[in-house]
Order: C-alpha cells, then structure tokens, then sequence
C-alpha cells in the first residue's frame, strides 16, 4: 500500500474522531480539500503522522477549540472582491430599502471582515438603524475573534483601496483606528450585529432573512453538502430575497437553482423568486 493510501486511511480515521468525540461533521467537505487542511494541521502541531494528531484529539478535550479553529478559517479581507461589495451597494440596498426592517445572514463568516464591510455599506447607506446582521460559524475561535474586530495595520492599505473600489463614500478611516500595529473596527458597527455558532453540515434554517452571504465557503463541501447548505439558504429566506456567494460558486447545476435568478452583471448574486 502506497504512504498516500495510509494517509487516507489516517484522515478518514481523523474524521470519524472528530465526528464521534465532539459532534463536528466533516464528512461532507470536499476530501482534497479536507485532506489538505488535515496535513496542514498536522505540521502545526508539529506531529509525525495524522494518527498522532487523532490520539491528541481523542484524549486532550482542550485542544479542539484550536483545531477547530485552524480547519475553517478561511483567509479574508474587508470588501474582498469589491465589484460584488459595489453590486450590492448599488443593485441590493435599494431593494433591502422597500423592506421595513432587514436581517441579513452572514453564514461562515470567520473572523468577521466582511460583517463589517457591509455593516459600512448600511450606515453610508442609512439603512443600519433598520438592520440586524446574525454572523455565524461554526468555529468559537473564529467568532471570539469576530467580535474583537481587530485586524493587522499591514492590511489597512489593502482594506481601503477595496472601500473605495467597492463605491466607498468617505474614507476606510472614518470606521476603523489604528494603533499599536492593529486596525480597530468602530465599535458602532457592531452594535446591530448577532454572532452566533452555526454549522452549516448539521443545524437547520436560520430565520427569515432578506440577504444571505456566504462567500468562499460552499467551495470545501461536497456536491450534496452544497445543496443542502443551498436548500438552507432558500429556505431562510423570504421571497425576493438576495442571496450572495462567492466568485467561483454557483446555483447553475445546484437542487435550488430554478428556484434563484442571477442579478444581471453582478458575479455570485441571486435573487430568490422563478426565473419565469
């Protein structure tokens, strides 16, 4: 037997461990992708053999918040793909405007950029008073530090030039201070904002939503994973409602997709209603 082979056995194993000890649900995620974020676990540890990182988690109940962590955390950015940022500041806020009061749903949201790029987008927007954002994830880790809102100073240059592709009205400085080599979100922005654990593989619908955002995250599942987050999605939202996924997903061959029309020009936005 090949040493990938054993390493597949070892993350199989890995999975079912996870699944069986702490209730965490892994066995939809794509198995490339999984196997990746696996390895890479395993060499942060600093362990020989997936087997060895699986003992740990067994026995060591302490570790798995950090594990957690490290399998699902995606890397983000504030208004990451800004075109998107300014479809919704120009297509979506109009219509989130016809409603009297917005909730929006921001499913994987890790550690909470884009929670706030649209919590700006609201309030240039005069929207936030009448907004509620449930941000969700199913890592604790990643929602402590959410809720911090506290970034690297190294990313203010790219965190700004986005606010301004993405149809910003002021300055990114407006929002955020610096100091101390950090950016600090204003705490403002957080005060219509509900962070929540949430896991998409296991748990059910999440209110009636006007806007849905899950960008980046559907790409880690599997085919049926997928349709079930998307069946998740539709039925969290009312009719008419915005759904929003990133640039490399799509609704096209997806159990829901007659059920969403493509908003015209913009990448990964749909709005749920026939497309007859």
């Amino acid at each position: 037997m090949h040493a990938s082979e054993l390493v597949d056995i070892e993350v199989a194993l890995f999975q079912e461990a996870i699944k069986r000890r702490y209730g965490y649900d892994f066995s939809g995620y794509a198995e490339a992708s999984f196997k990746r974020r696996v390895i890479a676990l395993r060499e942060s540890f600093g362990f020989r053999t997936v087997s060895h990182l699986t003992e740990r988690l067994i026995y060591d109940p302490l570790l798995i918040r950090e594990i957690i962590g490290k399998l699902s955390v995606p890397v983000s950015e504030m208004f990451r793909d800004p075109i998107v940022f300014r479809h919704i500041r120009e297509e979506v806020i109009p219509m989130l405007a016809t409603w009297p009061s917005i909730n929006i749903w921001i499913a994987g949201c890790a550690q909470g950029e884009e929670v706030y790029s649209l919590s700006i987008i609201l309030r240039e927007s005069g929207l936030y008073d009448r907004a509620h954002i449930f941000a969700t994830d199913f890592s604790d880790d990643a929602l402590a530090r959410a809720e911090e809102g506290i970034y690297p100073q190294r990313e203010a240059k790219k965190f700004s030039k986005n606010y301004l592709l993405s149809g910003g009205i002021g300055s990114l400085s407006d929002w955020v201070t610096t100091g101390y080599q950090r950016i600090r979100v204003d705490a403002s922005l957080r005060r219509n904002v509900t962070f929540a654990n949430h896991n998409l593989v296991s748990d059910g619908v999440f209110g009636e939503m006007q806007l849905i955002m899950c960008r980046n995250v559907l790409i880690y599942f599997s085919d049926d994973l997928q349709d079930r987050a998307l069946g998740l999605f539709r039925d969290s939202l009312v009719h008419g409602g915005f759904l929003c996924l990133g640039s490399r997903e799509n609704l096209e061959y997806s159990a829901v997709s007659a059920e969403f029309s493509a908003l015209e020009g913009s990448r990964g936005i749909f709005r749920r209603g026939s497309r007859g």
